[in-house]
């Protein structure tokens, strides 16, 4: 029996290695407990989510991929193409390292696209920090932009779109989900995975050093603890080799030697050797020798469990490798056969001609599976009641103002310009729409089509009710696709959530997951991809549950792509959706409720059937070109919907309705389901004709300056310069 320190940093509980020992009918030894306690980590295993995933709707008559059994997932999109696409988390290592932590999830999350013969041909990145007030918090933030951009960049790949949120819950745990897009010939994708007993295990790319090492277990599966030093845990990563690896990957992928290709990143090689044999149905032979190394006296602990990057793993035909060694030579990669596939079941590991261990890959990949519910059988969630403060409903300019004011300066609400600005988003030259508007746009050369993506997810909403919550969520960004005409076909997610072994934290999960299965079988799209990141909990406090949503949606070339803001002065102004003033409810989980509180309760309505009918009449507009703008109301309510587009172009509107005394819901309500859009006059029979039946109202015109209600005015040149100037400390 191992002591309780060592399963600590290994993840492993007791029942767990005592399951280990039944099942191996023996004690393992070092290097197998290392094995069993990378493979049997939340990162690798999804021990406490593989239950819940299998009920989430994955698959459509587009998909290509099955959920989880590749390196991402891949969606026919047409004229013989596919568009393969995945989101991951780097959060504990982006707490300890920022600007490394940051890359390497770059880095990582890129090599799982071009593993299926991608070329990866977009990046996003959804943001979590604590105040920006606290230096190490505004330190942490600024290591991780600089990480994103100091690697992203280096690769060539557009960074086009993503979203940076504010809120205490992060204090110990920042949140670093980084989304990778690509394409590929729909006949050329890539399998991880061998076809026959012989084939050779070829380990490419970077040295092998200690980083790393314990990342999947220690650092991705338990909770966080400042306490502990685990900087030897955080990989360091090399953009410029990462390049040369991508393009010398791509060129093998078409030659006939190659099998298969496999991103060698959490768990380094244990995981990608083992689960390659394992989706083979084969055996693997590896010797850790035959690893080329950076450092000295590496033992084979270290060498199996290493997660260095700019490291692929390829199954190769026997007698093929002599084309495959001669474009990495040119390269310049190192490239070295390490194993090779076995029939049997076994996961053999030798250093030269001795064995160190034995270990069938069933028991090896086959983690333990806990039932959530079981968990939560006695836990009642509490709900909190919001109610207004009367100070809130009394109608005075100055106190409106005051909390507009508030509102405009929220780090939440701000520009996100002095973080997009510093990432290449026009490399590749396909970017049609840049990163600042509801979701960004690439052309897909050669074709007719044009490609939408959208990272979205209100961790406020989930605290209060994490299955309306996350039903929100999926909508919001479908909206944001929906809104410049796109049609959302496929979903990738990141799972950020605390501990899972808490009823609070399992009760999360659980309900957050009944959320995803209503949203995805409303809207008919699949999650073709995703990752899980749990035990974000530091000393005091847990995040809250903070379920991301990467969207892509598809549409033609030829329309027209309404604008996020007002275009030009005189067009008329139109509100889709149920009411244009909201209702208290409205202000649970928004940023006023925040402001004004530091909290978020109360409770959520949402009405996701209505919803669906909202976009599908959204996109119809787009269809026919009738918008000259469009953008939801959503973080901020309707006002700082109005303040963005006034921004747009510098201009103003006047609305041709009371604001009502009860204005904090009327101004900064989050109710969903509603969309600002301007058009031209003479358009409106015709946008009558398509809306008919549906809610919709002329509201308003738009001028030179100024939001202008019936009885209020707010005038816009300090609202706009405020919400320009950014972030309220340099980042």
């Amino acid at each position: 029996m191992y002591n309780l320190e060592t399963l600590k940093e290994l993840a492993l509980t007791v029942p767990e290695y005592n399951s280990i020992v039944d099942k191996l009918e023996r004690e393992p030894n070092e290097l197998e407990l290392g094995l069993f306690g990378a493979l049997w980590s939340e990162h690798c295993g999804y021990k406490h989510t593989k239950k819940l995933l299998r009920n989430i709707k994955s698959t459509s008559k587009l998909t290509i991929t099955n959920a989880g059994e590749e390196n991402a997932g891949a969606i026919n999109i047409g004229d013989g193409k596919a568009i393969v696409m995945k989101i991951e988390s780097h959060n504990h290592p982006s707490a300890i390292e920022p600007y490394e932590g940051a890359a390497t999830g770059i880095g990582g999350i890129v090599r799982d696209i071009f593993a299926m013969g991608a070329r990866p041909i977009a990046l996003l990145n959804s943001l979590r920090f604590s105040n920006l007030e606290n230096v190490k918090n505004l330190e942490i933030a600024k290591g991780v932009v600089r990480g994103i951009s100091g690697y992203g960049n280096c690769l060539g790949i557009p960074n086009i779109g993503g979203e940076c949120f504010f809120d205490s819950c992060y204090e110990s745990n920042p949140l670093v989900n980084a989304m990778c897009v690509g394409i590929v010939d729909t006949d050329k994708i890539l399998s991880a995975k061998a076809e026959k007993p012989g084939d050779l295990l070829l380990l490419v790319g970077a040295e092998t050093g200690r980083d790393g090492i314990h990342g999947a277990s220690g650092l991705a599966s338990q909770n966080f603890e400042e306490t502990t030093e685990l900087r030897s845990a955080v990989q360091v990563g090399n953009p410029f080799l990462e390049k040369l690896l991508i393009e010398a990957c791509l060129e093998i992928s078409s030659l006939k030697g190659l099998v298969g290709m496999q991103d060698c990143g959490a768990a380094g090689i244990t995981s990608a050797a083992i689960e390659m044999a394992k989706r083979s149905n084969l055996g693997i032979s590896i010797d850790v020798s035959k690893v080329p190394t950076r450092e000295k006296m590496m033992t084979p602990y270290e060498i199996m469990l290493s997660e260095s990057q700019e490291r692929m793993l390829l199954a190769v035909t026997p007698n093929e490798e002599k084309e495959i060694f001669e474009v990495f030579d040119k390269w310049d990669l190192k490239c070295a056969i390490i194993g090779e596939f076995i029939e049997g079941n076994d996961a053999s590991v030798y250093n030269k001609n001795n064995l160190l261990s034995k270990t069938p890959i069933n028991i090896l990949t086959e983690a333990p599976e806990y039932d959530l519910e079981k968990i939560i059988v006695d836990f009642k969630p509490k709900k909190h009641s919001f109610t207004l403060e009367k100070k809130y409903i009394s109608f005075e300019k100055q106190i409106i103002d005051k909390y507009l004011n508030k509102i405009i300066n929220s780090n939440n609400i701000v520009s996100k310009k002095s973080i997009f600005q510093k990432y290449d988003h026009h490399v590749q030259t396909n970017t049609v729409i840049e990163p600042g508007q509801d979701a960004a746009v690439i052309r897909i050369k050669g074709t007719e089509k044009m490609l939408l993506f959208s990272c979205d997810g209100n961790s406020r909403y989930c605290h209060v009710d994490p299955k309306t919550g996350a039903e929100i969520s999926i909508a919001e960004a479908c909206r944001n696709v929906s809104v410049m005409g796109g049609n959302p076909i496929a979903i990738t997610d990141g799972l950020n959530f605390g501990d899972p072994t808490t009823p609070r934290g399992a009760y999360e999960l659980i309900e957050t997951f009944k959320g995803f299965s209503t949203a995805c079988e409303k809207f008919d799209i699949p999650i073709i991809s995703g990752n899980a990141s749990l035990f974000n909990e530091g000393h005091d406090s847990s995040i809250y549950p903070t379920p991301i949503i990467g969207v892509m949606g598809i549409m033609n070339n030829k329309n027209k792509i309404p604008s996020l803001g007002f275009d030009k002065i005189g067009d008329s102004v139109g509100l889709l959706g149920k009411k244009f003033w909201g209702s208290t409810k409205g202000l649970s989980g928004s940023e006023f409720q925040n402001i004004i509180s530091n909290n978020s309760k109360g409770e959520l309505s949402f009405d996701i059937d209505y919803e669906i009918v909202l976009q599908k009449q959204i996109r119809t507009l787009v269809d026919n070109n009738l918008l000259e703008s469009a953008h939801d109301t959503s973080l901020g309510g309707i006002i700082v919907a109005l303040i963005k587009a006034c921004n747009f172009n510098n201009l103003g509107v006047e609305i041709n309705k009371l604001l009502p005394e009860d204005w904090a819901p009327a101004m900064f309500g989050e109710d969903q389901s509603r969309v600002i859009f301007s058009f031209q006059s003479k358009n409106k029979g015709k946008i009558s004709k398509v809306l008919a039946g549906f809610d919709w109202e002329e509201i308003g015109i738009v001028t030179s300056k100024d939001i202008i209600f019936k009885n209020i005015t707010f005038e816009t040149d300090n609202l706009l310069k405020s919400y320009n100037k950014g972030f309220s400390t340099k980042l």
